[in-house]
């Protein structure tokens, strides 16, 4: 198995659902209401589905958290209006111009080719659609802590300049709307919103090993200007 499927794997990750749902006070055998931070399982697709009765597709490349997006698009009875599709992003299985809207928070730092990346994004967006993204970019000096939330070794770890993201997008016909640097925001949020629930409790921690290293690193690379955090939409045209 790759570092990179290794950093995103989560063992027997139905169970560990389970237990964080029933830890939290909440019964599983009935309709759930769940705020999930993303991360594969699916809580944006959800968040749509829910706030707008839209159909929402789901592309996570790995197998676990597509079993985890599956139980709770059960569990909270939106099975019907999600699909969850086990697929690269660099490779949609979709015909071209289907989506109103592609959806994408912190999946590019893990690819290398960004052209391939956000050509794909175009293709599969119909004409005057909106791409809308979540993304950590470079920022000044050489990252020096890992695993971060997104690679465990500097291997996996692919980000891009905001100028470079910026450039690439509008290459393939995607043109800003709206972009920003939301890192000051980020770090003044109090320190009780920045700190991972405790083991075993419903969050991030239920899927995400070490999550506690992994955010502190994240968090020190952001105060030390090494990465920044940017979000944008942009029209497909």
């Amino acid at each position: 198995m790759s570092t990179l499927a290794t950093h995103y794997s989560a063992n027997d990750i139905e169970t560990r659902l389970l237990d964080g749902i029933r830890a939290a006070g909440l019964d599983p055998d009935q309709r759930l209401s769940v705020a999930d931070l993303g991360a594969g399982l699916g809580g944006a697709a959800r968040m749509l589905a829910t706030e707008t009765g839209c159909h929402v597709d789901c592309v996570e490349m790995s197998a676990d958290y597509c079993s985890g997006a599956r139980l709770l698009n059960r569990l909270t009875g939106l099975e019907t209006q999600i699909a969850v599709h086990q697929a690269s992003a660099l490779d949609l299985p979709f015909p071209d111009a289907t989506y109103d809207v592609v959806w994408m928070q912190n999946v590019g730092m893990n690819i290398e080719d960004k052209l391939a990346l956000y050509t794909t994004v175009s293709r599969v967006l119909k004409p005057g659609g909106c791409f809308a993204f979540q993304e950590m970019v470079t920022g000044t000096g050489t990252i020096t802590g890992y695993p971060l939330p997104w690679a465990s070794v500097p291997e996996d770890n692919c980000l891009t300049s905001a100028e470079d993201m910026t450039r690439i997008l509008e290459q393939c016909h995607l043109h800003a709307e709206l972009f920003e640097d939301t890192s000051g925001t980020h770090l003044n949020r109090t320190a009780a919103n920045a700190t991972p629930a405790k083991a075993g409790a419903l969050g991030l921690s239920v899927f995400v090993d070490n999550l506690g290293e992994k955010a502190t690193n994240a968090r020190l690379c952001l105060e030390q200007g090494q990465v920044r955090l940017v979000r944008g939409i942009f029209r497909r045209r």
